[in-house]
């Protein structure tokens, strides 16, 4: 294996970074929050640390796999010694919205509102992961024909492992939970949200959607998910404007109706206060917008 500690592939019609695989021995790279308009997963190997994300903390350790979408904030705290590998890819090169079918990873790996941004790695599974990361580094270090199809052959299967890994964790966590009311009332508010974000944006709303009062709920939400109520409703509308402003090449004003918000201004500023940039911007660093799919 080469001592280089990172590859990039560059897209030749923009200039922007298509594709990254990345060494780290320290966290130099994740100790101020990030804001890319890529994808970024980052296998903590070794070392222990916090996680910022979403304005969320969490406790990570060694075989830990965060992953995070395009402009989704994230801090990695590790005052010890860390290592591990990063993969970054720009949506051009592979867009989890558009081939979520391909991979199942949209709503696991990516853009899961309800489950913190990582999944563990044991020993068993440790393996898998290495030899997939070698299998990368040594196609970017030997060009050869059709290599863009071969990395994101390799770059599927590394998400499909993580997928499986972190449903089949969530499953037990959710026999742990098995019998308690909480997770029954939450999966209702779950449903609710999926079914009424488009025109239900208030914690309110939902309270009295499921015969419970706000303060209860919110409690729960915290508990459970470790984000407030309303953090749940904003993010769930975000990546649903996320997805209309890369895959569509619909007027904003036209998603912003269609999400609920009359007036097309209040809705950028919603939007970029929880994307952290505005709906212009997104569309025109990440978004596909090129053509009605």
């Amino acid at each position: 294996m080469t001592d280089q500690s990172f590859y990039t592939l560059v897209n030749p019609a923009t200039g922007n970074l298509a594709f990254k695989i990345l060494s780290f021995d320290d966290n130099r790279y994740f100790d101020h929050l990030q804001r890319l308009n890529y994808y970024s997963i980052i296998w903590l190997i070794t070392g222990e640390g916090r996680l910022k994300a979403d304005f969320t903390e969490y406790p990570v350790g060694p075989g830990t796999i965060m992953s995070f979408s395009p402009y989704q904030p994230f801090m990695l705290e590790a005052p010890g010694e860390c290592k591990g590998i990063a993969i970054n890819f720009h949506p051009d090169f592979f867009c989890i919205h558009k081939h979520h079918k391909e991979v199942a990873c949209h709503g696991v790996l990516f853009n899961n509102i309800y489950q913190p941004p990582y999944v563990m790695v044991g020993e068993n599974e440790r393996d898998a992961f290495l030899v997939l990361i070698d299998q990368i580094r040594q196609e970017m270090q030997h060009a050869a024909l059709a290599q863009y199809e071969l990395l994101v052959s390799y770059l599927k299967i590394f998400l499909i492992h993580a997928s499986r890994l972190k449903v089949a964790q969530h499953q037990g966590a959710a026999e742990d939970m098995a019998g308690l009311k909480e997770p029954f009332v939450l999966q209702n508010l779950k449903n609710a949200i999926e079914d009424h974000y488009k025109t239900k944006h208030s914690a309110s709303d939902y309270a009295n959607m499921l015969n419970i009062s706000p303060k209860a709920l919110a409690k729960m939400s915290k508990t459970h998910f470790n984000k407030t109520l309303t953090a749940l409703i904003s993010e769930r509308i975000v990546i649903e404007a996320k997805r209309e402003l890369y895959l569509t090449s619909k007027p904003i004003k036209t998603i912003a109706w269609e999400l609920g918000f009359e007036d097309e201004y209040y809705f950028s500023r919603f939007f970029k206060t929880n994307a952290n940039v505005s709906p212009q911007l997104y569309r025109n660093t990440v978004g596909f917008a090129r053509a009605e799919v």
